[in-house]
């Protein structure tokens, strides 16, 4: 368990409402981190092809920018794509009564703690 106190992003290390603010944190820093990957591949198959891939067959360098040019919706798409494990809609929003409120609407049971 980290130590308690203030973290570099401005939220405590405290409490149930961390654990929320920190799988957020992972989950977003998951999908940077994905986006930046693809993107990155784009670039370099861009740069490589017209930097010296070109210098041996133009046909080969065309093909690799086609395919670079395919890769920035793909990027927006499967990086931002939820995980099996990330929650959107239905986060707790760490107000228990509230949780329990929504939770017997959407036809949900709780655990017990």
């Amino acid at each position: 368990m980290p130590a308690a106190g203030p973290h570099p992003r401005g939220w405590t290390l405290t409490g149930r409402g961390a654990a929320l603010r920190s799988y957020a944190g992972d989950m977003y820093e998951r999908r940077r981190r994905r986006y930046f990957l693809m993107m990155g591949g784009c670039v370099f198959l861009f740069v490589s092809a017209w930097g010296f891939v070109r210098l041996w067959s133009i046909p080969v360098a065309v093909g690799m920018c086609v395919v670079a040019m395919v890769i920035p919706p793909l990027a927006a798409m499967l990086a931002n794509a939820r995980g099996p494990d990330d929650r959107w809609w239905d986060d707790p929003s760490g107000d228990p009564k509230s949780d329990e409120w929504w939770d017997e609407l959407d036809g949900k049971k709780r655990r017990q703690p």
